[in-house]
């Protein structure tokens, strides 16, 4: 047989039959079938494991060959998820140590202090109640410095980057602030709980101030008051913070820098009014003492504002209200209104900050109010000065309260807490007439008894009911609210 004859024989041989192309594309349509399944699944599973993944498909596998920085993503938010990044320096760090100090929980609390030198040789013995510190990176030579507007804005900027790059495993949520700022922790964990830290975060407030935003933003995270960042965010803008500060060496502000960047990456505030600048001047009283039904998450410029307890410095008058801090943060500042019907009184309650009695009954509406005890930060600012509505004191018997501060919290049963409120100064009024004439003035002191058990229903606040009021002490008892309960 001739190589020719031979090789038609051969090719001949291995010609399929109808039946045997049938067969085989069946095969291989099953076999693309499993593929396709098999790719699906896992695209999907990688798509809810990574918030980056899910945005670009095509990285998925180099995505998934990362390591994982964030194992435990399926428990709860807790305390040991937040790592604290805090700006300050050698010059005020004596001064503002007991602010820090006031919330900071040594062995329990993770973050830094980012200074802008090395501490001098009065502060080489840190405390172990101070957070740890770091100096932060010198970047007089770059380039583009001698064109960077504000250098210390910039370095509050970079402290996002460098902490970071300290390397800390199983973080959720990065949280940056002053040195000037206190944080109430239990309620950051509360509220960041809400939020799902895989996915991009950047959480904060605005100014209460109308002006303060109106120069910079409207939604922008003022970085005094505390923002969050979740993991994910923070391990994008690390590979373009720097770039942009080169692109923007006019900007100002370290929180304005942010708000501009984070906007080049797609990103927007998420607001949540707990974080409180401050931007007020003078006594705030009237501002907590009517606090937003919001867990109370921050307060900044403790030096711009006087102490928030009469006859107190500001860090006594600070450690003060951690004392019911400690206990229920909750409740903390969470303004509760009753009526005393048979001397025609007013409540309001702050928990565990003050409380006003007024010589009439006046709306809930209108007691929700902030008495505007403070001023503005732009002193020359024209009105509307403030982001929430006010109420000014104009020496009215019936709209102006008598008022207590804590003074003391402890235990009435072991259910229940009692905290006691004592009268700051005489309101020097006479009694309301429209209220029948029953003046407070005899109230010495107040006692609030609560339950030992944390407020947790969202979106409505406790009601009271007063117990007694004998010579010169009035008791008042908090409760849930009833159903279809109306206080008018």
């Amino acid at each position: 047989m001739s190589p020719e004859t031979s090789l038609y024989h051969s090719s001949t041989k291995q010609k399929p039959s109808h039946s045997s192309l049938g067969t085989s594309c069946r095969s291989v349509a099953i076999s693309g079938l499993l593929l396709l399944l098999l790719y699906t699944f896992s695209f999907n599973y990688h798509s809810s494991q990574s918030p980056v993944a899910s945005r670009f498909p095509f990285r998925v596998s180099w995505l998934s060959s990362c390591p994982n920085p964030n194992p435990s993503t399926g428990t709860p938010t807790n305390i040991s998820h937040l790592v604290f990044g805090i700006v300050g320096s050698v010059k005020t760090w004596k001064h503002k140590r007991p602010y820090i100090e006031s919330w900071w929980r040594p062995n329990v609390t993770r973050g830094y202090l980012f200074l802008d030198r090395a501490p001098s040789k009065e502060l080489r013995d840190w405390s172990p109640s101070s957070p740890p510190f770091r100096v932060n990176e010198d970047i007089t030579k770059w380039e583009v410095y001698p064109r960077i507007v504000t250098p210390v804005q910039v370095r509050i900027f970079r402290t996002i980057l460098e902490t970071f790059r300290q390397g800390d495993r199983d973080v959720r949520w990065y949280i940056m602030a002053d040195d000037d700022t206190v944080l109430f922790l239990e309620n950051l964990v509360e509220v960041l709980s809400k939020y799902d830290h895989t996915k991009y975060y950047y959480i904060g407030s605005s100014s209460e101030c109308v002006m303060s935003n109106f120069h910079l933003s409207f939604e922008m995270a003022f970085g005094g008051a505390g923002y969050a960042l979740s993991y994910p965010l923070v391990e994008m803008l690390a590979t373009e913070l720097d770039a942009c500060i080169k692109r923007n060496p006019h900007l100002f502000f370290s929180d304005h820098m942010l708000h501009i960047c984070l906007a080049d990456l797609g990103v927007s505030l998420t607001k949540e009014r707990g974080f409180h600048q401050i931007d007020l001047h003078g006594d705030i009283s009237g501002f907590l003492s009517a606090h937003p039904q919001y867990p109370i998450l921050s307060l900044h410029h403790i030096d711009a504002i006087d102490p928030i307890f009469p006859s107190m410095n500001r860090s006594e008058a600070i450690n003060q209200l951690m004392k019911p801090a400690q206990v229920d943060q909750s409740r903390l500042l969470q303004q509760t209104i009753c009526y005393h019907r048979e001397r025609n009184w007013s409540i309001s309650v702050s928990w565990g900050y003050s409380t006003h009695i007024y010589d009439n009954i006046l709306p809930r509406s209108f007691l929700r109010q902030p008495i505007e005890t403070f001023s503005p930060w732009l002193k020359r600012a024209k009105s509307p000065l403030y982001l929430f509505n006010t109420r000014i004191l104009e020496g009215n018997p019936c709209t102006v309260p008598h008022v207590f501060f804590l003074k003391s919290m402890e235990n009435a049963t072991r259910d229940e807490i009692v905290t006691t409120y004592t009268r700051a100064s005489k309101r020097g009024l006479p009694a309301c007439a429209l209220g029948g004439n029953h003046s407070a003035d005899p109230i010495s002191r107040v006692q609030v008894f609560s339950p030992r058990r944390r407020h947790t229903e969202a979106g409505r606040i406790e009601c009271c009911d007063v117990l007694a009021d004998n010579q010169n002490t009035t008791k008042v008892r908090l409760r849930p609210c009833m159903f279809g309960e109306v206080i008018a």
